[in-house]
């Protein structure tokens, strides 16, 4: 009988043998002994266990995981074997508050049952599934037999020595043709004969990628080869789990296949390497892994996502989640792949400008800091210089020095945070707090966005980032890779302004209006709420109007009525993400600087609903198909699980709940802006209008276009965005602003800081 030993990291109530259905016995440790300890750290640590005793040892929790492999994520490898012995899980407790677990912790189960009993084995890799071919006429025969097979799709992969095609080259390709055996091709035994049996086996047969996007622009940009017909093991797990983070190729190996994590003895030669020759994670190259070390892993990428493939085919037997993947997600790819090639027009001239001032804004900001008699006197108390830097002295000075009351938010280790959200709360109090926030935020711009996009531009003065469609919960897209889009600074010109057309172009940006709002008015049938997108006009002005009854000109709201105003805005965007009267009461009070009361509050939110009774028949149905089912789908047919709508705590019961309301609104807005951006760009390639989309950020779309076709693209644009996709109110198309500009910033960069060209 197999020896088992179970180590938690603290002494727990838990009932492990219960958890386990009593499958097996086992010898039971904790990392810490003291269970009064919040949170253990190593230096807590006393377990005394000699592994060599045991053929089996369950890790409990991710701090179990960590404290014997280094492997940080227990989810990614709960109920999986770990170097030959480790099986780790999920803690079942969390199961009561975070019941989206349960299939995670029902599966590890399972897993570590056979483990132990013997009935699960872990496949064996090695070269006779997966093989490498590095002469010309082998690869060639390997392509023919490809073509010649009866299935009707392979599954492809790459390895490169960039994430951006113009930033490297294809060192090989992966491929899998009947789901048993791969090979890894050396693409520098590639010959004439080679190219034209890739193009007429990607011509031939649907090709499956694990994220097409990544593969397909290298397979572009170096072959020029299409690929007609394509799938994306990534964006069909997409559809089952909508969790950002849950995606990748190895994770899904893990959960889905017997080869788990068949990578791991190519990255333990890559970090030997790395010690070998003291060289950092960050400089490592991966053109100096050897063809024999890299050959079989390559090989079984391919080998892998043709077995998940399989597995996955049934994911588009769901009619709503089809209708996504084939018409948002793999359009949605191709379009990605263009306008991440398309790039985003930098200035290099004015970036260096930029650099320049920005430092200038710093180190004027650090000397106002220093100059602050609270500093100085601070700094003559404790005989030494204050460093803005050091978290230690920065709470001597907030807390113990100006007496600031801390706000209850900790850092990971217990302490008091000195974040930026804590130190906008304690600008309130003081100002210095306030002149810190603002060292750190224009640090933040110059380190994270003016320094960091200088070296990174292609030689055409374009930034080429990344865009994904897989990343976040609700659809929208996310930005990743050299620079995060997303997340530009809003309330500093200084790097929008960088963004700069050259010359005879202009920056055009398309947003979105009131999107949410619409779309919730739509999707609720609510005549009255569709009517104020019909009359024109202001709309917070028309909704203030409306809701309280003023006397007066919708035109005239702003001036006579701003409280109205302000708590009609408050409450309209509020209710789309659950805001009760406490925080209308905040909101309204913080923006119009005139106090309002919860009770006020209250009374406009049953004013509100009172007028636009059917919102609130949409919400309070929604409300409870997610209580009762736990899942909801948007207008297009995403589906957002919300498992956590049975947690025992209240409060992720209501967020859940918020969370999936919110979805219902924000998923359908940001796919119509997708939508019309994909097929606006399918029209501009088609008709040769001098364009070039470039970046969709938040619910706007940017392009660079030549001034001539200005007007023209606008009117092509605004169609595809209204375009009546079966959520558009009849006589109201869903509101576009544009706005043109020589740089994203609008003008704003040259106002703030004048104009260096």
């Amino acid at each position: 009988m197999a020896k088992v030993a179970l180590v938690e990291t603290k002494p727990s109530r838990t009932n492990y043998s219960k958890e386990f259905d009593n499958a097996f016995d086992f010898e039971q440790f904790q990392l810490c002994s003291d269970p009064t300890i919040k949170k253990v750290l190593k230096r807590d640590c006393d377990l005394d266990i000699d592994t060599s005793l045991y053929d089996w040892i369950i890790l409990v929790g991710s701090e179990a995981l960590k404290y014997f492999t280094k492997i940080n994520s227990v989810t990614e490898y709960s109920g999986k074997l770990v170097e030959d012995k480790f099986l780790p899980v999920i803690n079942p407790s969390m199961l009561a508050f975070k019941p989206e677990a349960r299939k995670t912790w029902e599966d590890s189960k399972t897993n570590i049952i056979q483990y132990i009993s013997g009935e699960k084995v872990d496949a064996v890799i090695d070269d006779s599934i997966a093989f490498g071919i590095q002469d010309t006429e082998t690869a060639n025969e390997f392509l023919r037999k490809a073509i010649a097979h009866d299935n009707e799709y392979i599954a492809l992969d790459s390895e490169t020595t960039g994430l951006y095609p113009r930033d490297g080259y294809m060192l090989g390709i992966s491929l899998c043709y009947d789901g048993s055996t791969a090979a890894y091709l050396d693409t520098s035994v590639f010959d004439e004969t080679t190219e034209d049996l890739m193009r007429e086996l990607f011509a031939k047969k649907t090709v499956v990628f694990h994220n097409a996007k990544f593969d397909i622009a290298f397979f572009e940009y170096h072959f020029d080869v299409k690929f007609p017909n394509f799938e994306d093991t990534m964006l069909l797990h997409y559809l089952i789990d909508e969790n950002p983070g849950t995606h990748g190729l190895k994770q899904l190996a893990i959960k889905y296949t017997d080869y788990g994590d068949y990578e791991k003895p190519m990255y333990d030669w890559m970090d030997q390497y790395r010690k070998d020759n003291k060289v950092l994670k960050s400089d490592f190259c991966w053109e100096w892994i050897p063809f024999d070390v890299m050959k079989v892993y390559a090989a079984m990428d391919a080998l892998v996502t043709f077995i998940i493939f399989e597995k996955f085919k049934k994911i588009k037997e769901n009619s709503k989640l089809k209708a996504v993947y084939d018409n948002l997600l793999i359009p949605g790819t191709r379009f990605l792949i263009g306008i991440q090639d398309n790039g985003v027009p930098f200035d290099a001239e004015r970036l260096s400008f930029a650099q320049e001032l920005m430092q200038q804004d710093i180190d004027k900001a650090i000397s106002t800091l220093y100059e602050n008699p609270a500093i100085e006197k601070f700094e003559a108390i404790n005989g030494k210089d204050f460093n803005p830097n050091s978290t230690v002295q920065l709470r001597s000075l907030l807390f113990d020095f100006l007496g600031l009351k801390p706000v209850g938010k900790k850092t990971g280790t217990g302490a008091d945070s000195t974040d930026a959200e804590v130190l906008n709360i304690l600008a309130r109090e003081s100002e210095v707090p306030g002149l810190i926030l603002d060292i750190r935020q224009k640090s933040k711009i110059k380190n994270t966005y003016l320094d960091k996009i200088i070296p990174q531009l292609d030689r055409d003065s374009h930034l080429r980032t990344g865009f994904n469609l897989h990343s976040t919960t609700s659809g929208r897209l996310s930005s990743s890779g050299k620079l995060n889009m997303q997340q530009i600074p809003r309330d500093n010109p200084i790097v929008k302004g960088c963004i700069k057309a050259s010359e005879g172009n202009k920056i055009v940006a398309m947003d979105l209006t009131t999107a949410e709002v619409y779309v919730a008015a739509k999707l609720a049938h609510d005549e009255a709420l569709m009517e104020v997108f019909r009359s024109g006009g202001n709309f917070h002005s028309t909704i203030a109007k409306t809701v309280f009854k003023l006397p007066c000109a919708v035109e005239e709201v702003a001036d006579l009525y701003s409280t109205e105003r302000q708590a009609a805005k408050a409450v309209t965007f509020g209710i789309m993400y659950g805001a009760g009267a406490k925080k209308i009461s905040d909101e309204v009070t913080k923006s119009s600087g005139t106090i309002f009361t919860k009770g006020e509050a209250q009374e406009v939110i049953t004013d509100y609903f009172n007028t636009f009774h059917s919102l609130k028949k949409w919400i309070t149905y929604n409300e409870r198909f997610i209580e009762q089912n736990g899942f909801i789908y948007s207008f297009f047919g995403r589906k957002r699980r919300l498992h956590n709508v049975h947690s025992t705590d209240k409060a992720i019961r209501s967020h859940t709940i918020r969370s999936g309301l919110n979805f219902l609104v924000q998923s359908t807005a940001s796919d119509i802006n997708l939508l019309g951006a994909v097929d606006a760009h399918a029209h501009i390639k088609q008709t040769g209008i001098n364009a070039k989309i470039f970046a969709l950020v938040h619910d706007s779309i940017l392009a660079e276009v030549v001034e001539s076709d200005i007007e023209e693209y606008c009117e092509i644009l605004k169609h595809f965005v209204q375009l009546d996709r079966g959520v558009s109110i009849y006589g109201a198309p869903i509101g576009c602003d544009f706005e043109i500009g020589k740089d994203y910033s609008m003008g704003k960069f040259s106002k703030q800081y004048g104009s260096n060209n």
